[in-house]
């Protein structure tokens, strides 16, 4: 019997599923737009890390198999297969949706020029685009030009008025930073091509040549980085791998179906491409800069109706001020439904409030101009004890971390690295205040990351609390984390690489153990990706025992539901929607029918990947408080299990089928947590709240 689903085709799968939307025609026609843009993002990162890592197997490890039993160029093949399956799809996609973006007067502009435009693009070609680009005549003293990753080029074959001999020359597109030029009039918004523009300038470019051929490509190169453990210095060593990722191997070369069989044969044979690494689009090629489209056409009516996040009425009762809101009682934030401007308002009054003594932070992603690094700042510039434990191996922004880490030790922040072995991916702010000649400790634990933007499209909990036991705890993980002092004197907060694992064990045998003796047996998951071998035969164990298991796992999921003699207790759903679901939560019955008041729940930053229980340090925080403990169980949980509108349920033979609810009876979660506000900072709004849940 096959006991598990291969990650990369479950991925591919997840992939699948967000490109799907851009076919769901209620969703409105920009917002579709932009799916393509987010599936097409999502597969060049696959490939330039996951595919990457294959290819160097078969090179290193040709016979070692993954926990499926699939050999490397076997799980190659059937990425390939389906990848080329997933393009099309794409292409499909956007001829639809772009057929639909001129009935509202939008316009992708390719080969035809309109006349009343060409004056405009002519001076564009010539004040922006003419002088930076750098072609290159490729023959035996010039080889082809270094294409970096991601780099959509243009490769063109001209013959020289004079002797007629002919030659092969190549323009990186990507040079420019913009990939469309805009155009509004009367009529409507026009998009142009950059590469369109240049293959229609290409006689200024070569006045004495004629053009006889030209076409596009975009390559994809491995970008992954690989750190050596004996680096003496591992700031240097993170800035070389940096810049050596630029220069990775072709992992995939995208090309136009049009491409002729000598550019193809140049092309392949310099940046040694086999052929099953090579995947045709109809024209567009690099569907992710459609972003750039959608980014810049201002219509209601086009894209998702916007909704203002909520400030916590809580703490503007306490006016604004969040110690007191929170030493009042446990709050809990529910991102992107509520303003990331909480944790945000929590460390700019502990930067300038004199009575907070100290604060440490942990980093792992932000945003560019980052009011997290800014508040952090301000403390230390103001005198406080500012410690940031900047983790460097942050995949894609290594470059950014390490331009914080200088820019807050400038600023008097003591910055730790973190391990060489050991992510730090654990989501943790501490700020310790003088009260009364006592120091009290408010703690902010957090499922996603200290990113503003991120918030506004991740779901995501911050948790807030000055309980002294998780205070302790906390303050312990953060010496753990800066000095190596390993601790496993913890009173509540589980973490990896120490005991976050045994802690789940322990919950999922005392559920087996219920099931056993016929007492209810249940267990709630919430994550981005389930894919640890050793928990998912663990589960397998409880569901042949009887516990009842429902697994909302938003990516990859290599556990194989609903299996006879396997997994027939256990259901796994996939939520795919306007927003990412990105917070991890588990709940364990304890007894006890879920959802209900007794059971236990906790609030992690890690997914069920081995990387994350044995490779990064991660939190399990247990929540106690009555009412944040009724808010992740009855509003969050409830209503996202039975979403009937965005959810895809996952069947025994690995294939998803959407539940697709219209009308009466029909639950989107995501809407739902944008009209109700949370319980936990509504105070007197609280007892209406609960009266709607229990009803839906």
């Amino acid at each position: 019997m096959k006991k598990y689903i291969n990650r990369e085709i479950s991925w591919l799968r997840f992939n699948e599923r967000v490109n799907e939307i851009s076919f769901d025609s209620e969703v409105p026609i920009l917002e579709r737009l932009n799916f393509i843009s987010i599936a097409a993002s999502n597969l060049d990162e696959f490939f330039s890390v996951r595919v990457a890592g294959l290819i160097e197997q078969t090179k290193l490890d040709p016979h070692k198999k993954s926990y499926d039993g699939l050999t490397a160029n076997e799980q190659l093949l059937q990425v390939d297969e389906f990848t080329k399956n997933l393009i099309s799809k794409q292409n499909k996609s956007f001829e639809k949706i772009e057929k639909e973006l001129k009935k509202h007067k939008i316009y992708i502009v390719r080969n035809k020029f309109l006349k009343k435009h060409i004056s405009k693009i002519n001076k564009f070609f010539d004040d922006e685009i003419e002088s930076i680009l750098t072609p290159i005549t490729v023959d035996s003293t010039h080889p082809l030009p270094f294409i970096p990753n991601l780099c959509l080029s243009l490769i063109a074959k001209i013959k020289h008025n004079k002797n007629q001999q002919q030659y092969i020359s190549v323009v990186r597109i990507s040079d420019l930073k913009q990939r469309f030029f805009k155009i509004n009039d009367a009529i409507g918004t026009y998009f142009y091509p950059i590469e369109e523009i240049i293959i229609f300038q290409l006689k200024k470019i070569f006045p004495d040549f004629q053009i006889q051929d030209t076409n596009l490509f975009r390559v994809i190169r491995d970008s992954d980085l690989d750190v050596l453990e004996e680096a003496d210095d591992l700031i240097r060593e993170f800035k070389k791998l940096v810049r050596e990722r630029k220069r990775g191997e072709v992992i995939r070369l995208d090309v136009q179906k049009k491409l002729n069989h000598d550019f193809k044969k140049l092309i392949t044979d310099e940046l040694n491409v086999s052929d099953n690494e090579i995947f045709e689009y109809e024209d567009l090629l690099g569907f992710d800069q459609l972003s750039e489209v959608y980014g810049n056409i201002q219509n209601k009516k086009l894209n998702y109706k916007k909704f203002k996040p909520r400030f916590p009425e809580r703490i503007k009762d306490y006016g604004g001020d969040c110690f007191s809101a929170i030493k009042k009682k446990d709050l809990l934030i529910h991102h992107p439904f509520e303003s990331f401007d909480v944790v945000v308002s929590f460390l700019q009054q502990a930067a300038r409030d004199p009575q907070v003594i100290a604060i440490k932070q942990t980093l792992y992603r932000t945003s560019d101009q980052s009011p997290i690094i800014d508040a952090l700042v301000k403390a230390a510039e103001n005198g406080k004890s500012v410690t940031a434990v900047v983790e460097l191996k942050a995949r894609f922004d290594e470059e950014k971390n390490l331009q914080w880490a200088e820019n807050l030790e400038k600023a008097g922040v003591q910055v730790v690295y973190g391990f060489m072995d050991l992510k730090i991916h654990a989501k943790v702010s501490m700020v310790i205040r003088r009260e009364k000649n006592k120091l009290n400790h408010y703690i902010h634990f957090g499922t996603g990351n200290y990113h503003p933007q991120t918030a506004k499209v991740y779901t995501d909990l911050s948790f807030f609390t000055c309980d002294p036991d998780l205070a302790n705890d906390a303050s312990k993980l953060f010496h753990y984390m800066s000095s190596y002092n390993l601790s496993k004197n913890y009173k509540r907060i589980s973490y990896s690489p120490i005991n976050l694992r045994e802690k789940l064990y322990s919950h999922i045998d005392h559920e087996i153990e219920l099931a056993k003796r016929s007492k209810p047996a249940n267990i709630w998951i919430k994550m981005n990706n389930l894919v640890d071998q050793k928990i998912i035969d663990k589960l397998y164990m409880a569901s042949q025992a009887g516990v009842k298991i429902t697994c909302l796992i938003r990516g990859i999921c290599c556990l194989i539901p609903g299996a006879k003699g396997l997994s027939e207790n256990i259901q796994v759903i996939s939520i795919v929607g306007r927003f990412l679901e990105h917070s991890r939560i588990v709940c364990f019955g304890k007894g006890k029918p879920l959802p209900h008041k007794e059971s236990k729940i906790y609030i992690s930053s890690a997914d069920w990947m081995s990387r994350n229980f044995d490779r990064r340090v991660e939190t399990l925080v247990p929540i106690d408080n009555k009412t944040v403990h009724e808010q992740i169980l009855f509003q969050i949980m409830n209503t996202a299990i039975n979403d009937n509108a965005n959810a895809w349920m996952l069947k025994s033979d690995g294939y998803y089928k959407k539940i697709n609810k219209k009308g009466p009876g029909s639950i989107n979660s995501h809407k739902y947590f944008m009209i109700n506000p949370s319980l936990s900072g509504r105070g007197s709004a609280l007892r209406k709240v609960q009266k709607i849940i229990k009803k839906s």
